[in-house]
């Protein structure tokens, strides 16, 4: 199995994939509306929207594994998100990105190692998988911000 053969839901519920962005480059983020890193939807709208015209595109996945901070419905969600930072990129199901109930997109992701090595469960919500346009993947730690020059470059390097 690939990243774009697991079966997905977008957050109003529509069967879906990732087969759409086959071949160009995704920055693959787990969300939460509640969360002290939450203000980094801001900066992801920012990539979303600068990088676009290029193909590159941000994808959210909601998750409530890390605090229950994101407990809210998929309208609660998509209200908070378009309301409060402006989001417009493509949001998702709510997942499960560590344990017995891992969604099999993060069953794939979380087996790459980011830059210190780490491999394994998502520490903490807004952990980042670049994608690139070949399907290869880098890992970003939550606390890797969408301005940190290290993923800009990641990102810039992926669109060359």
């Amino acid at each position: 199995m690939t990243i774009y053969d697991a079966p997905l839901r977008t957050l109003s519920g529509e069967p879906t994939s990732l087969e759409p962005y086959r071949g160009r480059p995704v920055l693959i983020v787990n969300v939460a509306s509640q969360c002290g890193l939450t203000p980094q939807y801001e900066g992801l709208e920012r990539l979303h929207e600068g990088y676009a015209d290029r193909g590159f595109s941000v994808l959210g996945f909601p998750c409530n594994q890390f605090g229950a901070q994101e407990p809210g419905t998929a309208e609660e969600i998509q209200t908070f998100c378009s309301t409060t930072y402006g989001v417009t990129f493509p949001l998702f199901e709510k997942v499960e990105v560590n344990g017995e109930g891992r969604h099999p997109l993060f069953e794939e992701l979380s087996a790459v190692a980011d830059g210190e090595g780490y491999r394994g469960d998502v520490r903490w919500n807004f952990e980042k998988f670049l994608v690139s346009a070949d399907g290869s993947v880098q890992r970003f730690a939550p606390q890797v911000t969408p301005e940190d020059p290290i993923l800009v470059a990641a990102i810039e390097a992926a669109l060359s």
